[in-house]
């Protein structure tokens, strides 16, 4: 089959890499795939257009996501289980990244108070200054590559819609479904 802007691509053989028992799936129709490789194209620059511009303080859009949620978090901490499921990253990731936010001095480790077994990130002072400090540049960023690109009632539907997938995924798979191609052997 020719490969185009319109083409759907289908099984070859009627093969069907889901199971012997699985449904004929329902094919994107020509819209359907162009709007989903539009939504694939867009977030992947999204990202990267706000990693750009969070690259003059230094650190990425998902070092910067971390922080944010423990700057929101009562008395600026937070569990680092709920903080990976938050920002969607396993647990060994925000390990490491919060590894790196601690070398920086913007975070600390402790003990939950509660659950000696737990652990919370801590926002440091100098981490509620850099916090401070990249806002206005974070923000900017939103407005320009996503927010003042549409109506704002386009864009609160678009978080509406964005909210009933999350929603969908979570239900079905739960958070830890989400994160097996971590997992998944080379």
């Amino acid at each position: 089959m020719e490969l185009g802007h319109s083409t759907i691509v289908q099984p070859k053989d009627g093969v069907i890499s889901m199971g012997e028992d699985a449904p004929e799936p329902q094919w994107l129709d020509a819209d359907e795939q162009q709007a989903w490789r539009q939504y694939l194209h867009a977030s992947r620059l999204l990202e990267a257009a706000m990693d750009r511009d969070l690259q003059r303080h230094g650190l990425q859009l998902t070092e910067y996501e971390i922080l944010v949620v423990i700057s929101e978090a009562a008395k600026q901490r937070c569990r680092m289980s709920a903080i990976a499921q938050q920002v969607v990253q396993s647990r060994s990731r925000l390990t490491h990244t919060a590894g790196r936010l601690e070398k920086r001095g913007w975070v600390r480790r402790e003990a939950c108070g509660g659950d000696r077994r737990g652990v919370e990130l801590v926002l440091t002072d100098a981490g509620h200054a850099a916090v401070v400090e990249m806002a206005p540049t974070h923000v900017r960023s939103v407005r320009a590559n996503l927010v003042d690109l549409h109506s704002r009632e386009e864009f609160l539907a678009l978080g509406r819609a964005m909210g009933a997938v999350g929603r969908g995924i979570e239900s079905k798979d739960g958070f830890d479904g989400v994160l097996t191609s971590e997992k998944q052997p080379t």
